[in-house]
């Protein structure tokens, strides 16, 4: 695991982990707390690095490996366990072992309950869940404690949205505007005011500054950036945010 500052091009870290683990994900919390999800021979689950960076504990066990990890003012940590069509959540506040699926069935399928291979999860200041629903090429939100969710972009939506082909990431922002890694269609796709739009990678695939190639994940710094894994590419792409300025015409 590799860490850099954000004025640096050389890492300022590089975190050992057991040689054994295929790490999925990384999650890091306000108060700079690591947590990843992994795989190790036959178990599955979530680490928390202890605070010297060299150790780790496990949180959360699962039946399957964790494709993303999310965790919410309350302190609960969520897992999307693509492979088992269902997230899972778990406060950490537990010391036991204690999971409850929250979203999804265990089967694939396409109804406002079930889920197909969830990739990208994102729980907002009122504890609704948003879910990247891979294979049905759609957005599902899930309101608190409830069991069916709307599609608020893509397939499906009863609303005038953007299609969208095997969606990975979703991410709000402070306004509550969505942002989505629209996987297959090489591109980062917002909404605002006016609806949903492209905003990165919206001349097809490529390796140029502009252009994306199979992006899988993305997220913001606390200046507004948005970083983004271009995973085909091998690299990841930092876009600045440009604030709009105003001149006076005389």
């Amino acid at each position: 695991m590799i860490v850099w500052l954000n004025t640096n091009s050389v890492p300022i870290t590089n975190i050992s982990l057991n040689s054994s683990e295929t790490v999925i994900n990384v999650f890091v919390t306000e108060v700079g707390d690591i947590y990843f999800g992994y795989t190790l021979n036959s178990t599955s689950g979530i680490q928390k690095l202890t605070s010297n960076l060299t150790n780790s504990v496990s949180v959360m066990e699962t039946d399957s490996r964790c494709y993303d990890v999310f965790i919410n003012k309350d302190n609960y940590i969520y897992c999307s366990i693509d492979d088992h069509h269902k997230v899972v959540r778990k406060s950490l506040n537990d010391t036991l072992n204690s999971t409850r699926t929250i979203a999804g069935t265990g089967n694939a399928g396409s109804t406002s309950y079930m889920l197909h291979t969830p990739n990208g999860i994102f729980v907002d200041t009122n504890i609704d869940l948003y879910v990247a629903d891979y294979e049905n090429n759609r957005i599902q939100l899930f309101h608190k404690e409830q069991p069916n969710a709307i599609t608020v972009a893509g397939s499906g939506s009863l609303n005038i949205t953007i299609m969208l082909n095997h969606p990975t990431e979703i991410v709000l922002d402070g306004n509550g505007y969505l942002f989505i890694v629209d996987y297959r269609n090489n591109r980062i796709v917002r909404n605002g005011p006016n609806g949903f739009y492209c905003l990165f990678g919206c001349n097809g695939c490529g390796s140029a500054a502009n252009l994306l190639r199979i992006p899988r994940s993305m997220a913001f710094d606390s200046f507004g950036n948005i970083y983004v894994v271009d995973d085909a590419n091998h690299r990841i792409q930092k876009f600045h945010l440009i604030s709009n300025s105003c001149s006076k015409l005389n």
